[in-house]
């Protein structure tokens, strides 16, 4: 009301104004008509009036300030002249009556405005009289609203208004005070590792502080809110660098959605695999440094500060497969964690995927998010692989370990061949880098090993006595455990702790080890408990596995359930003697045949002591094979050698016999003797000790060569009452046939591991020498029939016959009988042996055939020295043989007779004519220039002459010229 009253007094004091103004015009306007009726009583000429008004100075009609009394004073002259004055006064009052008349008519013309006008100005007059009454009254009745409404109640809303200011002000002051006290509920929150929460709840803080940041002291809260969040990003990326190692959901969960509200989820991401690498560094430098320091007790060293290549060069051999196996269980709990984060992320897209079909799209900035994370997860798999490939390959190479015992080293193969699997299952890769460092400490390890290994051979082979290894009937070399690996068909990249699960556990062969060992348990901790369940130690020296083994392998001699009947008999009868052989009576020869028979059936091998070591050498280099293919033919190659040095020693202990391998009877094949002359210039060495010292080449070539080995002194061949050392060399000779039929078993394994490229090398091992081990047989067993039969003494009795009579003989030479005699000392013997030693069938049958193809040729030899023979003389020679044949078929069940037509064919020459003879000795080169030179001297030399005598003997000459 004030205000009001205040605008109607300002606006009637302008209207007051106005009016005035008006009322001065209209008396104006009245002087005016005096005037112009003062002037309407002078006549006076318009156009005169007109002249006089024009006669008016400019100046005049200039503007208001122009001062008409100034102007006229300065236009006097100096000199006043009162005419002129006068004259001029007259003009001026002329020209200001002519003015005058002017502005009257001008205003007569306007008078009915004016008065119309005037006529306005008195209503407006009255109005404002009016006016001013209202006004008055306004303003008594706006001071009687003002003491009776205004003070108390705008007082009262202007009270209220101040109250919400207050309570608004309040409320401001207590979020103040909360977000003051805020930095203990983050703490709080922090050590709940509830960081979404803490996140949250800063944020919300700083958007609150925001809105309060016109109170001075928010700005202080707000820079420590922001030192906050920045302490609660530190702390987050310490909790997500604890994922690395100890993989939990809830605690990832909670980090990724920290990061999220952050918005930050690249970030994280990239910091996640700092943190990876970081992890495995640490881990791998920080188990390795406590098994240095561990051994290296109080050493002054500074192992700390060392590089974790030359932190390696200080691990023992003692705690290297410990390290090792800690090694790879700290990082496969790296790769674990990697695993299951990758998992996570896969749950976490299938679960937002499925949320934003439900709801509504998701954002750009989302998808790009997600699309990183993939990829960058996808290609740090790789990288982390590649990470703990290089930390193993320092520490496989770090240390030298050519002089590991073998059970160690194949440890160490078994564990980097599950960490190769691991390898394979964590991100496809075919460890390349790996595989190179096992392989070049396999090839060092390999070489130094199969040298010590060759010769331990040698030294087996030196101290062996051939003496027979009792094994059971159906011993196998399954039975070892060196061979165990191949009844659980392992492939290279599985290692046997791998297979005991598969095997135990059908149902989780499919089953990925990251599958099997995800909640609980470690890949690596398989192989400590599988060397604690195999009590067995596979590198015995004495042959024996254990207590178990050596019941399962080697025959119980308690027990004889597997032993036929008759030889249970043949045993009893050993013992007590209560059968002795005296005689060779036709029954007891049956008897020596079933006999024989029965120990060929019960087929228990035939194997020495070193046979045994040599299948375990065989095994033991397979296992290594079978774990790291990459060096299978370097393997396989010592293998080869194995086999190859004990049949050479072999050979060179029982069958090396110059005189009777000149014997031309072919006793050794061409392709046995290329495989002996081939094992004599690669692998023995023929050199003496110290000699050609300073050659380097040379020196260099004997590493790789084994002396030859000898004889033990103890293995005596030269006894006649054990058919020089008959025992021995069975056993050596089958030993060496059950060797070359177990190396037969495994050709196909063999085949399965070589290189393409150098399978033709095991093909022709095989092919040229693996084959060739029975063949060894004829010249063994051929000294011994060589020595068992005095063929002189034959030869002696068979020059003292008489054999140019004249009658036909019904009775035999004694010869036959004492040769008889000497074969059947021969077949005890034989016996006698053979209840020591099964003597096999093929064994049995090629003693026979050398001995019969001896005598016969003794026999013909006996023949050819006959100087005179008449045709009753060759009667008795047919009487004698034919009487040899028909006893020896009862000793001998070997049929044909060897050399039979041998002895028959020569016999019978006796009878050919001189044009037979001539094709007889072109068509029979198998006899000597002596027997067919007897031939033609005694028998056809009484009745041809001396040319045909000649031309006959130069025959002889032609066909014996090119064996000279």
């Amino acid at each position: 009301y004030v205000t009001i009253s205040q605008l109607l007094g300002k606006g009637v004091c302008n209207f007051i104004k106005l009016l005035q103004g008006h009322l001065f015009n209209a008396l104006f306007f009245s002087h005016c008509q005096e005037e112009l009726r003062e002037l309407r009583e002078q006549p006076i000429d318009p156009q005169a009036e007109q002249e006089i008004i024009d006669s008016i100075e400019e100046v005049y009609f200039s503007n208001d300030s122009f001062d008409m009394v100034q102007h006229e004073l300065e236009k006097l002259p100096p000199e006043l002249n009162l005419q002129e004055l006068e004259e001029y006064r007259d003009k001026l009052k002329r020209q200001q009556a002519a003015v005058s008349k002017k502005v009257a008519d001008l205003i007569l013309e306007k008078q009915p405005a004016y008065v119309k006008e005037l006529e306005r100005v008195t209503a407006l007059q009255t109005n404002l009289q009016l006016a001013a009454v209202i006004c008055t009254n306004a303003r008594r009745q706006l001071s009687v609203a003002k003491e009776g409404f205004t003070e108390a109640s705008l007082g009262l809303l202007a009270n209220q208004r101040r109250r919400q200011l207050l309570t608004g002000l309040l409320k401001s002051l207590r979020t103040i005070k909360t977000l003051q006290r805020t930095d203990v509920r983050l703490s709080e929150m922090l050590e709940e590792e509830d960081y979404p929460g803490a996140i949250q709840l800063c944020l919300e803080c700083q958007k609150a502080a925001s809105t309060f940041k016109h109170y001075s002291c928010i700005s202080e809260l707000n820079s420590k809110l922001q030192d906050t969040l920045e302490q609660i990003e530190e702390q987050l990326d310490v909790a997500l660098s604890k994922t690395c190692k100890h993989f939990d959901v809830s605690h990832y969960t909670k980090v990724q959605l920290a990061y999220t509200l952050l918005g930050k989820t690249q970030t994280a991401m990239d910091q996640l695999h700092m943190h990876f690498t970081q992890a495995i560094h640490n881990t791998v430098f920080q188990v390795v440094l406590g098994y240095v320091e561990l051994c290296a007790g109080n050493a002054d060293t500074k192992f700390q500060k060392m590089q974790y290549k030359d932190l390696c060069t200080h691990i023992t051999p003692d705690s290297y497969i410990p390290c090792l196996t800690d090694l790879c269980k700290a990082l496969w709990e790296v790769m674990l964690s990697y695993h299951r984060t990758m998992q996570w992320h896969e749950e976490h897209d299938k679960q937002e995927t499925i949320s934003t079909a439900v709801a509504a799209a998701e954002s750009d900035e989302s998808v790009v998010d997600r699309s990183y994370v993939k990829k960058k997860l996808e290609h740090g798999l790789t990288r982390i692989w590649q990470d703990v490939q290089l930390k193993v390959k320092a520490y496989i190479l770090g240390t030298d370990m050519s002089h590991f015992k073998y059970d160690d080293f194949i440890v160490v193969l078994d564990v980097i061949s599950r960490l190769m699997q691991v390898g394979e299952e964590f991100c496809g890769s075919k460890s390349e880098v790996l595989q190179e460092s096992i392989k070049r400490q396999s090839v060092n390890y390999f070489k130094n090993y199969h040298r010590a290994r060759l010769e331990e051979l040698r030294m087996f082979l030196e101290n062996e006595t051939w003496e027979l290894c009792p094994v059971k009937s159906n011993f196998n070399i399954s039975q070892l455990h060196e061979f165990k690996f191949m009844g659980q068909c392992r492939s290279p990249s599985v290692s046997p702790s791998k297979q005991v699960v598969s095997s135990t556990s059908p149902a989780q062969e499919e089953l990925s080890l990251f599958q099997q060992y995800l909640q609980e348990g470690n890949p690596f901790e398989m192989q400590a408990e599988r060397k604690e369940e195999e009590t067995e130690d596979v590198l015995a020296s004495n042959g024996y596995e254990s207590d178990e083994l050596e019941k399962s392998v080697y025959q119980d001699y308690d027990s004889d359930s597997d032993v036929a009947e008759e030889l249970k008999q043949d045993y009893v009868d050993e013992q007590t003697g209560d059968v002795p052989l005296k005689s060779a009576s036709r029954e007891t020869i049956r008897s020596k045949k079933k006999s024989d028979c029965n120990l060929n059936k019960t087929n228990a091998p035939i194997l020495t002591n070193t046979t045994l070591n040599v299948i375990r050498l065989v095994g033991k280099y397979m296992q290594m094979m079978n774990i790291l293919k990459p060096i299978a033919f370097d393997v396989i190659h010592c293998v080869s050698q194995l086999f190859d040095y004990y049949l050479y020693a072999v050979y060179t202990f029982f069958g090396r016999n110059d005189m009777y391998e000149s014997s031309g009877l072919g006793l050794i094949s061409s392709r046995l003797r290329t495989t002996l002359n081939r094992i004599q210039e690669s692998l023995i060495d023929m050199e003496a000790v110290g000699e050609n010292a300073g050659v380097h080449s040379a020196a260099e070539d004997r590493k790789e060569k084994v002396p030859s080995p000898h004889l033990s002194q103890m293995v005596v061949l030269t006894n006649s009452g054990t058919l020089y050392g008959l025992a021995q060399r069975v056993v050596a000779t089958e030993s060496l046939v059950f060797l070359a039929e177990q190396f037969e078993s495994l050709q196909s394994h063999l085949d399965t591991m070589m290189p393409a490229a150098k399978k033709p090398f095991l093909q022709q091992f095989y092919s040229q020498t693996v084959s060739t081990a029975s063949e060894l047989r004829k010249p063994i067993y051929w000294i011994v029939a060589a020595k068992a039969i005095d063929y002189e003494q034959m030869l002696l009795l068979m020059a003292g016959v008489k054999w140019d009579i004249r009658e036909i003989m019904s009775q035999h030479n004694v010869y036959v009988d004492v040769l008889l005699k000497e074969f059947e000392q021969f077949n005890k013997r034989l016996e006698e042996v053979s209840r020591h030693v099964r003597i096999p069938l093929p064994v049995s049958n090629v003693l026979w055939e050398h001995c019969i193809r001896l005598a016969n040729r003794t026999l013909v030899e006996g023949y050819a020295n006959v100087k005179k023979c008449s045709n009753e003389g060759r009667a008795l020679m047919q009487l004698d043989f034919q009487q040899f044949l028909m006893k020896l078929e009862k000793l001998t069940d070997l049929r044909p007779i060897p050399d039979k037509e041998f002895v028959e064919t020569y016999i019978k020459a006796y009878y050919l004519t001189e044009n037979d003879m001539e094709q007889f000795i072109k068509n029979h080169r198998e006899y000597s220039m002596k027997q067919l030179a007897n031939l033609v001297n005694v028998c056809l030399g009484s009745h041809i002459n001396k040319k045909a005598r000649q031309k006959l003997l130069a025959a002889i000459d032609d066909i014996d010229r090119p064996k000279r």
